[in-house]
This record gives structure tokens, C-alpha cells and sequence, in this order.
């Protein structure tokens, strides 16, 4: 019962982080479950399955509120449902001792990018509501965000709507949700992929069920949380957290001495807590600025619209 209780506040947790970042549930959630010593494919199948619900709630949000460019939800959803199919596979054949180290190896990075993201870059931001990317851009997009989703647990967010809002040939509203509703082709394919490869005993249907509750009841708190934590410092704070949890699996994975491990680890908390003051500061200065009337960049407008969106 403890068990489950924690993984409905996982759960919870990272729909909070997803609905004020556009992004961060798979991730978060898979980093909690493998820090609770599940494998990495039993934790990846469970995420997805639970996302199914998560993306059906989502999708049909964006689908009332015209957030939905379908074009690009194909283009993109149909080679990532490929990718995540692919990544699934790999990842359901891979001996719990290769997958633990290629996991938190994608999560540390995918941390490290939700950290940079944030905190650091700024982002154009284009008001065309039909996105005027081709299947060039987007199929090998969709290919790289889906295998890396499953076999990370996460990254569909992190990779596509990063890229995507960082082209900035799209407006923000569409990109995510053209993005989130073209999710649940990527969950979809992945929980095949799972189920394919790692039969009924790969699928916790109790710590799916418990995720999905805990995502379901935060969907509302996400939406007061994004206005009231600027993107930038929420990023920051998500993404080294996510870096230190899985800092553990790296060290022990790659037999990292204990001598050089305490030094790293203050480096890295140090660098998080910089970059943490470094979104604070920028975010002031920012709204400084919009406040004198200047034309500051808009760094806040991804999880502005989500909020609008919900």
C-alpha cells in the first residue's frame, strides 16, 4: 500500500510538471519508478500505459479549444508511433543490467536539456496557427522523439515540442497541442511494443492504474501551478532534479569511484542552483522590461498557453 501511495504521488507530481512545462511526465514518472528499483522496460510500459489516459484527457482539451493542427499531428504522431514501436522493442530485449545504464544515461541528458531549455535559451515566438514544417523536418523528428521516448521512459515532449517551438514557424498553442494529441499514437505503439515483447508480466496494471489516478487529479492543480511559476524557474528546478535522481544509476553503472563521486555531485548541485538563480534573474529582468513597454522576448509563453489551453 506504501508503494502504491507513492506512485499515485508520482503520478501527481509529474502531471504538475507537465501541465506547467508542456513536457516532463514520462521522464519524471520513469525516474521515480526506476529510483524504486523497478527495471527500466517494466517502468517505460508502465508510464505509457498510464499516459494513454493522460493523453486522451489532454488531446481532447486542445481538440475544444482549436489547439489541434491534425496535418501536423500525423506528420509528426505517425513516424513517432514508428520510433517508439522501434525503441520499445530494443528496449524489452536488452538485459536489465545493459537497459538500466542506456536509461538513465537518455534521462541525465534529458535533464540536462530541459535545464539549458529553460534556463538558458531564448525562443522566437511565431503566431501561424497551420505549422509550415514538411515531412522532412518532422518525420525524422517524430522517428528520433519516439525512440527515445520509450526507451528513455520519456523524451517526446523534451525533443519534439522543443524543437518545434524553437523553430518558431509555429505558434506556441499549436505546437503543444498538435504535440500532446499526437502523443497518444506514441503511447500507443509503445505500450504494443511492450506488451508484444514482454508479455502480461511486463505490465503493472496496479502502478498503471496509480499513476494514471495521480495524473488525473493534478490536471486541475497544474493549471493554477503555470501561473504561478514562471517556465524558466520551474525548468530549471525539473530538469537538475531530474539530472540528480538519476545521477545514482550513471555512477553505479559505470563503477564511478566513491572518491569522485561526493565531488561531482556538489559540482552538479551547485551548477543546478546556479542556473536555478540565473531563471529567477532572467525572469525579473524580463518582466522589467514588458513592464517599461519594451519589446522583451516572450520566454514565458509555452506554459502561458497551456494554462489557457486547460
Amino acid at each position: 500500500m506504501k508503494q502504491l501511495i507513492f506512485l499515485a504521488l508520482a503520478g501527481l507530481v509529474a502531471q504538475l510538471i507537465d501541465g506547467s512545462l508542456g513536457m516532463g511526465y514520462g521522464i519524471t514518472s520513469t525516474s521515480v519508478l526506476l529510483a524504486g528499483g523497478l527495471s527500466p522496460a517494466v517502468a517505460s510500459a508502465s508510464v505509457h500505459l498510464a499516459e494513454l489516459g493522460t493523453n486522451v484527457a489532454s488531446g481532447a482539451a486542445h481538440m475544444k479549444l482549436r489547439n489541434v493542427d491534425w496535418w501536423l499531428v500525423l506528420r509528426l504522431g505517425i513516424p513517432g508511433a514508428i520510433g517508439s514501436f522501434a525503441g520499445a522493442t530494443v528496449l524489452s530485449h536488452l538485459s536489465t543490467e545493459a537497459a538500466r545504464p542506456v536509461m538513465a544515461l537518455l534521462l541525465v541528458g534529458l535533464g540536462v536539456f530541459i535545464l539549458g531549455r529553460f534556463t538558458f535559451r531564448r525562443t522566437h515566438v511565431s503566431e501561424a496557427r497551420v505549422s509550415p514544417h514538411g515531412s522532412r523536418f518532422l518525420a525524422p523528428l517524430g522517428l528520433v522523439g519516439g525512440f527515445v521516448d520509450a526507451t528513455g521512459g520519456g523524451g517526446w515532449g523534451p525533443i519534439s515540442t522543443t524543437a518545434l517551438v524553437s523553430a518558431g514557424r509555429t505558434a506556441p498553442r499549436t505546437v503543444i497541442g498538435s504535440v500532446d494529441t499526437s502523443e497518444f499514437l506514441v503511447s500507443v505503439a509503445a505500450s504494443l511494443g511492450f506488451v508484444l515483447s514482454l508479455g502480461s508480466a511486463g505490465v503493472r496494471l496496479s502502478y498503471v492504474l496509480v499513476l494514471l489516478a495521480g495524473g488525473l487529479v493534478a490536471a486541475p492543480l497544474a493549471a493554477w501551478l503555470v501561473s504561478r511559476i514562471p517556465a524558466q524557474i520551474m525548468g530549471g528546478l525539473v530538469g537538475g532534479a531530474i539530472v540528480v535522481t538519476n545521477l545514482g544509476h550513471v555512477f553505479s553503472s559505470f563503477d564511478v569511484p566513491q572518491t569522485a563521486r561526493h565531488p561531482i555531485t556538489l559540482v552538479l548541485l551547485a551548477l543546478w542552483a546556479a542556473s536555478v538563480v540565473l531563471g529567477i534573474r532572467r525572469h525579473r529582468a524580463d518582466a522589467r522590461a514588458a513592464g517599461s513597454g519594451s519589446s522583451a522576448p516572450d520566454t514565458t509563453s509555452v506554459p502561458e498557453l497551456v494554462e489557457g489551453s486547460r
